[in-house]
Parts: structure tokens; C-alpha cells; sequence
């Protein structure tokens, strides 16, 4: 019965047909929504990308390739920079890109994930290498914008959009985060002098403000003596401190 079956199946129109059906159905592809497909026919770009959804691909005269169109996390390798006051550090960062036309990212460049990750590396050495340590460990935001904008100029022309460049982390030398600790707390121990001598100073304004009151109204010493004995009498312990009034001495004429 097989044998039936297969002589049927070679006989010269039947075959034919069997193999356009197998060719039509092989060369259905399916892409999903964020995924284009580069179309090279006999050699030739053709003029847009493919997709989303069902599409004809006619091997052996068309090769697709496909592109993700989604954004993709990079991280940037740790790099060895030397900062502008020769200040050796080791800086590490993650870049946020998506290509945002095909046929660019396939034609113009080769292996565009890998040029833009060597472009991410050399652009963070250099740009970097430009500022001192205070800036690269204050200012992040700035410098990542710059990094972000430099990135996004070069990949242009590949049809690539950087959205965002982010530094993680900045690992300093034992030696370099002993002198910032030490930069800190001398920074601290002169904020507390400062602070310090501001509340001697108004200290001393508001003495000499009580002085001149006092200067002004002679009734006022009495009250604050009487004001003295009070508090005086409100302690419990054994030492009594009475103060003396200055005026009783200049009543006193020697002999």
C-alpha cells in the first residue's frame, strides 16, 4: 500500500505541486511586534523592513535578518580613568539604547551591539579623563547627560537612539579614601568652629545690649539681685553663694 502511495506521489504533477506547498509553507515567518526583519533579496536591500506580523521570506533568493526594537541594558565594563588632577579610579556604568531603524543598524555598521558597547568604553574614558575628582564625585548628573549626549550623536548615524547613560559606581584607591576621610572631617571640624564662633559673637551683641539696658535703668541690678537670692533659696545644696552688691563698696569711705 506505501509503495502505492509513493508511486503516486512521484508522478510528475502531483510532485510538483507537493514541493510549492512545502516551499509556500517554509517560507512563512512570524514576527512579533517590537521585531523588524531586514529583507536581502539576490543581494539587494529592499526598501523597507518586514514585519510585524506574518511575512514571505522565498529562500534561496531572499535573507532575513532580524532586530530587536525593544531597549536594551548595556553595562559598560569598569575602566581605569585618570582623572584631570591625576587621580587614578575605576568607574563603571549601564547605557539604555534601542534601534530605532533596521536597515541602518544592519547596513551602516558591523555588529552594532559591539560598536556601541566599544563607543560606551571610550567615551567614558575620555570624557572622564576631562574632570577632577570633586566633579566626578558631585556633579554626576551633568556628566551623565553629557555622556548620554555624546553617545547618542555617534550612534546616530546607525540608527541607534541612547536614551539614557548612567554611572554605578566610582572605586577610589585605599590611599585616596583615607584623604577624603581626613578632607571630611577637617571640613566638619571648621563648620563647627565657624558655627561656634557665630554664637560667641551673638552671644556677645546680646550682652552688650543687656549692658546698656542696665546702664540705662539702675532699678533693673536690683531686680536681678533679688532675682539671685531667689534662685538661691531654691537649691538644696550646702554651699551658699551670696553675691556681694558693688554699690555697698562705694559707700564704704576709707579712713
Amino acid at each position: 500500500m506505501s509503495g502505492e502511495i509513493v508511486e503516486f506521489l512521484m508522478k510528475g504533477p502531483v510532485f510538483i505541486i507537493v514541493i510549492l506547498v512545502v516551499y509556500f509553507l517554509s517560507s512563512i515567518k512570524v514576527l512579533r511586534e517590537y521585531e523588524r526583519g531586514v529583507v536581502f533579496r539576490l543581494g539587494r536591500l529592499l526598501d523597507k523592513p518586514k514585519g510585524p506580523g506574518l511575512i514571505f521570506v522565498f529562500w534561496p533568493i531572499d535573507k532575513i535578518i532580524k532586530v530587536d526594537l525593544r531597549t536594551v541594558t548595556m553595562d559598560v565594563p569598569s575602566q581605569d580613568i585618570i582623572t584631570k588632577d591625576n587621580v587614578s579610579c575605576t568607574v563603571n556604568a549601564v547605557a539604555y539604547f534601542r534601534v530605532v531603524d533596521a536597515q541602518r543598524a544592519i547596513v551602516d555598521v558591523e555588529h552594532y551591539m559591539y560598536a556601541t558597547s566599544q563607543l560606551a568604553q571610550t567615551t567614558l574614558r575620555s570624557v572622564l579623563g576631562q574632570v577632577e575628582l570633586d566633579e566626578l564625585l558631585s556633579e554626576r548628573e551633568k556628566l551623565n547627560i553629557e555622556l548620554q549626549s555624546i553617545l547618542d550623536r555617534h550612534t546616530d548615524p546607525w540608527g541607534i537612539k541612547v536614551s539614557l547613560v548612567e554611572m554605578k559606581q566610582v572605586d577610589l584607591p585605599d590611599e585616596m579614601r583615607r584623604a577624603l576621610a581626613k578632607q571630611a572631617e577637617a571640613e566638619r571640624l571648621k563648620r563647627a568652629k565657624i558655627i561656634h564662633a557665630d554664637g560667641e559673637f551673638q552671644s556677645a551683641q546680646k550682652l552688650a545690649e543687656a549692658a546698656e539696658v542696665l546702664a540705662t535703668q539702675p532699678n533693673t541690678i536690683q531686680l536681678r539681685y533679688l532675682q539671685t537670692l531667689s534662685d538661691i533659696g531654691m537649691n538644696n545644696s550646702k554651699t551658699i553663694v551670696f553675691p556681694f552688691p558693688t554699690e555697698l563698696l562705694q559707700m564704704v569711705k576709707p579712713k
